[in-house]
C-alpha cells in the first residue's frame, strides 16, 4: 500500500514513525518548510536565543508517546519541571488555577468571586448553549468577569458565544467548592491541578529538538522537506508537488488545515462545508531577549496569563527558565516569549513587537527597554482551531467524505479538534491512523477525546 503524508509536524511524523516501526516502506512524507516540526518547531536567532512558537512543553497522556520521547532523546538530554503558572491580575501574581487561589486577590474581589460561586451552589442548573454560558454556569459572575471572560476573549479572538462548550473536558479546571473554601479560609496557594503539573523540556534546541530528532531518525528517502504540495487529485489519488512530481497513493494522510486541503483538491463542495463553521485564530509569538538576570519575582515561574487589556498578549513564558541553553552562553541573559492571538474580531497591533514591549513594561515584567538585545517575531496564520458552535457539524460531513476517497485528515488543523491538539495528541493521531489503515485497529484519540484525556492511572 502506497501512503503519502502531507505535513511534517507531530501528526505527520507520528504517522511516518509508526510506518517505519511496522516495517512498511512504501511511504513518503512531504513538508513545505525546510524543517520538521510544524508549529512545534524551534528557532535560534542571530543573537543566540532559542524560541518556540508558543509556550510548548512535553507532557503526555500516552505510554507510547513517553517511550517515543525516551527513544529520541536520552535521559541526560531532558530537564524536568514542576509547573509554576500564574495569572497577572490586580498588580500581583495569582497561582493557576485562578478559582483555587481567589484568597490571594484583594478582599473585595475574593468576596465577589465567593458570592458568585455560592449563588451557583444554591440554584438549579441552567441550560448551556455556548462557551460563555458554560463559564457563567460553572464559575459564577465574579470569576467570569475577573478572569475567564477577558482571558478567553484574548486567546480565542472570537466572541465567546460563538464557541461551543463540548470541547472543554480537562482543558479548563472546573470548580471544587470545598477546595476553594479551604483555600480562602487558610489563605494558602493551591496550584497542583492539571495533567501538565509536571513536564519535561529538551536541554538543548527547544521543543523543536524532539521533532528534528524524529525526522532524522526516519529513512532519508521517505522525508521530503522543502517540498510543497500544489494539487491533490482525489479521483486519481495523486499529489502533485512543487518540483513537478506526481505522487500516487492508496491512502493520503493530510495534516494540512482542512480549508487549505479543500483548495488543493479543488473541491468547492467541501470548501463550502468549511466556510463559517471552521473558525481559527492566528498566533503571534514575540521573543524578547534580555541582558542580565531575570527579576526575583520571575525566578522559577514557567508561564503567566494576562487577562487585562493593558497588554496585547494573553500569555508570557519565561523561556530562559525552561533551559539555560535557550539563551546565549557567553554571559547573563534571560528571555520572555509572548503570545498574541489575531482574527477579524480581534486584529493584532500594527507594530506588534513594539506593542508587546510596551505591554511588558505596563504589566511590570520589564522596567524598560534598555536591556533588550534581541527581538524575534513569528506569525502562524493557523494558531488555534477555535471550537465554534458548528465545528462538529462540519467535521461530521467533511472527514467521512474525505475518507471515502482515501484521505485521512488528522492533526491540529487537519482534524480541527482543539481538545486533542497537543503534541502528544497529534502525534498519536498519526500513529493511530496508520494502525487503522494497516492493521484494522480502531482509533482512540480523534473519536474519544474524553477517554484519552482522562487522568492516567
Amino acid at each position: 500500500m502506497r501512503i503519502v503524508i502531507l505535513g511534517g509536524g507531530p501528526a505527520g511524523l507520528g504517522a511516518a514513525w509508526r510506518l517505519h516501526e511496522l516495517g512498511h516502506s512504501e511511504w513518503k512524507l512531504i513538508e513545505s518548510s525546510p524543517y520538521a516540526g510544524g508549529l512545534a518547531c524551534s528557532f535560534r536567532d542571530a543573537a543566540g536565543f532559542t524560541w518556540d512558537i508558543g509556550g510548548h512543553i512535553n507532557f503526555s497522556h500516552y505510554d507510547y508517546f513517553d517511550r517515543f520521547l525516551d527513544a529520541l532523546i536520552p535521559a541526560s538530554g531532558w530537564l524536568h519541571h514542576q509547573r509554576q503558572s500564574y495569572i497577572r491580575i490586580r498588580e500581583r501574581f495569582i497561582p493557576y488555577p485562578f478559582q483555587n487561589n481567589i484568597a490571594l486577590l484583594p478582599p473585595e474581589d475574593t468576596l465577589r468571586c465567593l458570592r458568585g460561586l455560592l449563588r451557583l451552589h444554591n440554584r438549579p442548573a441552567v441550560p448551556v448553549a455556548h462557551f460563555d454560558d458554560w463559564i457563567e454556569a460553572g464559575f459564577g459572575e465574579g470569576i467570569a468577569e475577573l478572569f475567564l471572560r477577558p482571558y478567553n476573549r484574548k486567546v480565542w479572538a472570537h466572541p465567546l458565544d460563538q464557541l461551543s462548550a463540548t470541547w472543554v473536558g480537562e482543558r479548563v479546571a472546573t470548580v471544587d467548592l470545598d477546595r476553594v473554601l479551604a483555600s480562602v479560609v487558610h489563605r494558602r496557594e493551591d496550584a497542583g491541578w492539571g495533567p501538565n503539573s509536571t513536564f519535561r523540556y529538551p536541554l538543548r534546541g527547544g521543543t523543536g529538538a524532539v521533532w528534528t530528532a524524529c525526522a532524522q531518525a526516519l529513512p532519508p528517502a521517505g522525508v521530503c522537506l522543502g517540498l510543497a504540495a500544489e494539487a491533490v487529485n482525489l479521483d486519481r489519488r495523486e499529489v502533485v508537488t512543487s518540483d513537478g512530481t506526481t505522487h500516487r497513493y492508496d491512502a493520503l494522510i493530510s495534516t494540512v488545515p482542512l480549508p487549505d486541503l479543500c483548495v488543493l483538491a479543488r473541491d468547492r463542495d467541501l470548501l463550502r462545508s468549511t466556510e463559517g463553521r471552521l473558525l481559527s485564530a492566528a498566533t503571534h509569538a514575540v521573543g524578547i531577549g534580555l541582558r542580565g538576570r531575570a527579576p526575583r519575582e520571575l525566578a522559577g515561574k514557567n508561564w503567566l496569563y494576562f487577562p487585562g487589556e493593558d497588554c496585547c498578549f494573553y500569555r508570557v513564558t519565561v523561556l530562559s527558565n525552561y533551559s539555560p541553553h535557550n539563551v546565549p552562553e557567553d554571559g547573563d541573559f534571560w528571555s520572555l516569549l509572548c503570545e498574541t492571538s489575531e482574527s477579524a474580531h480581534r486584529p493584532a497591533p500594527a507594530d506588534l513587537v513594539t506593542a508587546t514591549i510596551e505591554g511588558l513594561i505596563r504589566t511590570g515584567l520589564l522596567a524598560g527597554s534598555e536591556t533588550i538585545v534581541s527581538r524575534w517575531h513569528f506569525r502562524a496564520p493557523y494558531g488555534y482551531p477555535v471550537p465554534g458552535l458548528r465545528r462538529d457539524e462540519a467535521l461530521r460531513e467533511i472527514l467521512p467524505a474525505l475518507e471515502h476517497r482515501g484521505v485521512y485528515s488528522r492533526g491540529r488543523f487537519g482534524a480541527w479538534k482543539y481538545e486533542v491538539s497537543n503534541q502528544d495528541h497529534t502525534f498519536m493521531q498519526g500513529v493511530e491512523v496508520i494502525d487503522r489503515i494497516l492493521r484494522g485497529e480502531p482509533e482512540q484519540t480523534l473519536p474519544f477525546p474524553a477517554v484519552v484525556n482522562a487522568p492516567r492511572s
